[in-house]
């Protein structure tokens, strides 16, 4: 192996990853275990969790699967206290739990509301999984981290933390009117605050806090908003969930020794324009 591909050899090392079953969180689980580390797999769906665990471990990698919500604190310390027990250790935590309206079934009615009639109840619920859970998390992953004397951490951030959603991507002709909701903006920019607040305050702990910024995925959307989206890409397309686990493991590996504090978009050109 050469010595640049050195740098993003993860043999010896743990992470956790929260929403390690989901769209991305799987891919960057297979990205980070393949690379040689042990991944402990967290997710709210305890099956899906156990699930991609075993296959990973059929293929002769190092996985565990843990049932885990992000927005309990008991619930998040268990989590690393589970992955410590079966590594000895805790090198990488990637952040990817979150709730997107236009993904997840049990909140899609979400994107149907106007600012104005947006419920208080939608905005709480994704301040607790999208940002307060991120918190609990750094909380309790940190800890380990300082004892070892270095650790990394990785938020996933969206386009849309960074510029406001285009509401017309969403609308359809002779149907109500769609929106993506405020919740999903402002927890994604609240993503990005806490990530350079921590990256400063562990300064001189060898601990590294960045974030990644994926552009929109594909998810087995509806061709008239496949085309919408891709018509704002300047790569004209929407991501592969795989085209963002290249990313994720440079910032998890030595690839990226030199940054912190810093935000990583790989969104098509999305932001260019």
């Amino acid at each position: 192996m050469s010595k640049v591909l050195e740098l993003f050899n993860l043999k010896g090392q743990a992470a956790v990853i929260t929403g390690g079953a989901g769209l991305l969180g799987a891919g960057f689980c297979r990205a980070l275990a393949e690379a040689g580390a042990a991944v402990a797999i967290a997710d709210l769906d305890a099956s899906a969790a156990s699930r991609l665990a075993d296959e990973l471990t059929r293929e002769g990698l190092q996985a565990i699967a843990i049932e885990t919500d992000v927005t309990l604190p008991a619930s998040t310390s268990q989590m690393v206290q589970r992955a410590w027990s079966a590594f000895g250790r805790l090198d990488i935590l990637v952040n990817s739990a979150a709730l997107d309206p236009k993904f997840d079934p049990q909140h899609s009615g979400a994107h149907l509301n106007a600012f104005e009639d947006y419920p208080l109840e939608s905005w709480n619920q994704a301040l607790n999984v999208n940002l307060t859970g991120i918190f609990l998390c750094c909380q309790a992953a940190v800890r380990p981290m300082l004892e070892q004397g270095r650790g990394v951490i990785i938020n996933l951030c969206s386009t849309y933390g960074l510029v406001g959603p285009d509401q017309r991507i969403y609308q359809r002709e002779g149907q109500p009117a769609q929106y993506k909701p405020v919740s999903y903006s402002v927890t994604k920019a609240g993503v990005l605050g806490l990530t350079r607040y921590l990256a400063t305050y562990y300064a001189g702990k060898n601990i590294r806090v960045n974030a990644l910024t994926p552009g929109g995925v594909y998810n087995q959307h509806e061709d008239e908003f496949v085309q919408a989206y891709s018509s704002r890409a300047v790569l004209g397309r929407m991501a592969q969930k795989n085209e963002m686990s290249g990313a994720l493991l440079f910032l998890a590996s030595e690839a990226s020794s030199y940054m912190t504090g810093a935000n990583l978009v790989v969104d098509g050109g999305w932001t260019a324009w």
